[in-house]
């Protein structure tokens, strides 16, 4: 299977004919010095006429600052929704995000299991964001040349990853930080459901300017799914084609606390451990298409710290997708 990647894919695509038709954008970073990091994410479905918006920040203490909102679109003409923007300066070498807005301030992130509770009980701020991201590896993906998904269990046609720096400031409330860091960004298109994988693990980290890694497991309700990623070192890009992960859990409602992976390229391999600093938990719900049945998925996003065998700690997200059964996620196993 190829793939293809030109700067134009760095643009909107076509609208597909697709109900669940997807075109999004996601950007993360961190800043140790500060101890502030973040994430952003436009997703528009404009088929269904809105676009998923989100903006969760990591403040000092604990906190987090967070908003999501389906807000409305007519086309996929830009990623400009709800008060988030995303511009394409330089396909593949610079890209800003910027938000203006509200929002709510978590001293326990962990509301957020309950999100209308959450959003009722806890203060709101106003918050701008305006940062610069910079392309500091090659690019991963792209768009396969034949289909490599099965009918309803569509997540991405095209999909493309970078290690990014980012320069900026972040303001919520009377609080303001200037950030200066690392991260890593994508691009999708596709229909997508958030139901189709049966659980996934997405982990991202960056070291600086000269080491970095992505590993992805998607695993599927009838089958092994899949296992990759890449690792960015000193200039080179190494696909990896096996990745191993193990999780500890924390609690009842079993959110990941600490974690160790290997990445195995062609010629070589990469053991990392990870530990959780700050974790909120997200719900996405879709009725059953065929049964009516409310089907829950969980997506808890975890800010993590990274150590690598030699010593060498990095920051990165965890991203960890379940879908829940009988009130349980179904990868604990893994």
């Amino acid at each position: 299977m190829d793939l293809r990647l030109e700067p134009h894919d760095e643009y909107m695509h076509d609208l597909g004919p697709e109900p669940n038709f997807n075109e999004s954008m996601y950007f993360n970073l961190y800043d140790p010095a500060q101890g502030v990091g973040g994430w952003f994410r436009c997703g528009n479905r404009a088929n269904e006429g809105y676009a998923e918006m989100t903006v969760c920040l990591y403040l000092p203490g604990g906190r987090v600052a967070f908003m999501y909102k389906r807000a409305e679109i007519a086309n996929n003409d830009a990623f400009d929704a709800g008060g988030i923007r995303f511009d394409v300066v330089e396909p593949f070498t610079r890209l800003d995000v910027s938000y203006s807005g509200k929002v709510v301030v978590l001293d326990d992130p962990l509301q957020m299991a309950n999100p209308k509770k959450a959003f009722t009980d806890n203060p709101y701020a106003e918050c701008e964001v305006r940062i610069t991201f910079s392309g500091v590896s090659a690019m991963f993906g792209g768009e396969p040349d034949t289909p490599h998904e099965k009918p309803g269990e569509e997540f991405a046609k095209g999909h493309y990853e970078q290690l990014m720096a980012g320069k900026g400031s972040i303001r919520v409330g009377d609080e303001e930080w200037a950030v200066d860091g690392f991260g890593l960004r994508d691009h999708s298109w596709g229909p997508r459901f958030w139901q189709a994988p049966w659980y996934y693990r997405w982990l991202t980290a960056n070291f600086g300017p000269d080491f970095g890694f992505m590993g992805s497991r998607i695993a599927r309700r009838d089958n092994e799914g899949t296992r990759g990623g890449f690792v960015w070192e000193n200039g080179q890009l190494h696909l990896c084609r096996d990745f191993e992960i193990a999780t500890t859990w924390e609690g009842e409602d079993s959110y990941h606390q600490t974690i160790t992976a290997t990445l195995r390229s062609a010629e070589k391999e990469w053991k990392v451990s990870g530990k959780v600093l700050n974790l909120i938990p997200l719900r996405n719900r879709r009725p059953d298409p065929t049964t009516g049945d409310m089907l829950v998925t969980r997506i808890s996003e975890g800010m993590t710290e990274w150590t690598l065998a030699d010593g060498r700690q990095g920051y990165g997200l965890s991203e960890y997708l379940d879908q829940i059964i009988d009130g349980s996620p179904v990868g604990l196993a893994e």
